[in-house]
């Protein structure tokens, strides 16, 4: 009551001016605000899958980003986001976009997405990928290359934990230890890539693969004994594939079994099981591996290098990278670089959010 009273003796100029001043107040908050958006890196998604839902839920992490969009080849209205209101926006549409976007990250599929994905949308925006057929990165790095080129902008290819990662630490063993040699194991976890490329597979309904290291090989690379041990001793190869209804599972197990550069050189084990039960017993998507290096200084002393991950959630795990080298891209660009780099071409410096005198005092 005593509120009501006070302002109801306001003469008129005094609620003008009180109503000027809140006005006033508003404006500036609303300004404050948008400076403080406009402070912040903007991040599209491309393709909102497991990888693309790990960077919405991560990029609330990283308090220099904003996720700005999520670039769909559905329809807008049936692409149902597990949080925040950024708009959905088909791929057709994405150019649109120009100049709203700082990073747009590629979360598609490397067997059939990203060959296409990278190169139009580098020619647009800064982008990251994830490209990860290890045989391919060559060709995919000139494809993008030229399109990042033309279009001014900074793509950097093949980024997660491997490649990404285990990529740095390949290089950094070789190059700190080059009487040595350098063996890579992947699991037991899932692989998104090959889980997408076996669902790929006409009759396919549902597809998780998992790679699994063997410990022979391990030791043996711990050892410095890694040298010409195939793929084949490495690494074996486990499938669970839910079929639709009248499909062939003999071709479908064949053509996995048969697929270049993902399991054709691998002891390949193909289990049918039921839809409802893939979802129920092969939702989580565990993942990690390492990287061992074994060489030698001076009159044969041994030295050994290892580097592993384990990780609860893979497609997490490699937004998390993406998104540090999101950070990156945008830099790079803004001060005028241009094209397609790797993990090989980034200072580290430029990964960190915060001050490099900071990074220099607390991790140096």
């Amino acid at each position: 009551m005593l509120v009501f009273f006070r302002v109801c003796n306001y003469n008129g100029k005094e609620i003008k001016r009180f109503m000027k001043n809140e006005i006033a107040g508003q404006a500036r908050n609303d300004a404050d605000k948008e400076s403080e958006k406009s402070m912040k890196t903007q991040i599209a998604i491309c393709g909102y899958g497991n990888l693309g839902r790990g960077v919405e839920s991560e990029i609330a992490k990283n308090p220099d980003m904003e996720l700005a969009a999520i670039f769909s080849r559905r329809q807008p209205t049936s692409v149902l986001k597990t949080q925040g209101l950024c708009p959905v926006i088909h791929m057709d549409e994405a150019a649109q976009w120009r100049g709203k976007i700082d990073v747009c990250l590629l979360c598609g599929g490397s067997a059939t997405d990203l060959p296409e994905q990278s190169p139009a949308l580098a020619a647009i925006f800064n982008i990251v990928d994830s490209f990860d057929t290890h045989a391919k990165i060559p060709a995919h790095h000139k494809k993008v290359d030229d399109a990042a080129r033309a279009g001014g902008k900074l793509a950097i290819i093949s980024v997660g934990w491997d490649p990404g990662l285990f990529s740095l630490l390949r290089l950094y063993s070789g190059a700190i230890l080059p009487a040595g040699e350098t063996a890579s194991f992947w699991g037991k976890g899932v692989s998104q890539g090959h889980s997408d490329a076996i669902r790929r597979i006409d009759g396919v309904a549902g597809a998780v693969q998992y790679t699994i290291p063997m410990a022979s090989a391990i030791e043996k690379a711990r050892q410095g004994a890694a040298a010409g041990l195939t793929v084949r001793e490495k690494h074996q190869r486990l499938c669970y594939v839910a079929v639709e209804n009248g499909a062939d599972t003999l071709r479908i197990e064949r053509e996995i079994k048969t697929m270049p550069d993902y399991f054709a050189d691998y002891d390949t084990d193909v289990i049918f099981v039921t839809l409802k039960e893939l979802n129920k017993n092969h939702a989580r998507m565990p993942h990690g591996g390492m990287v061992v290096h074994a060489g030698q200084t001076g009159a044969g002393n041994a030295h050994m290098m290892e580097f592993g991950l384990k990780l609860d959630s893979n497609p997490e795990f490699t937004a998390s990278v993406m998104l540090a080298y999101a950070r990156a891209a945008f830099s790079l660009n803004s001060a005028g670089e241009s094209g397609a780099r790797t993990v090989f071409d980034i200072a580290p410096r430029y990964l960190f959010a915060g001050n490099v005198a900071d990074a220099i005092r607390k991790l140096l």
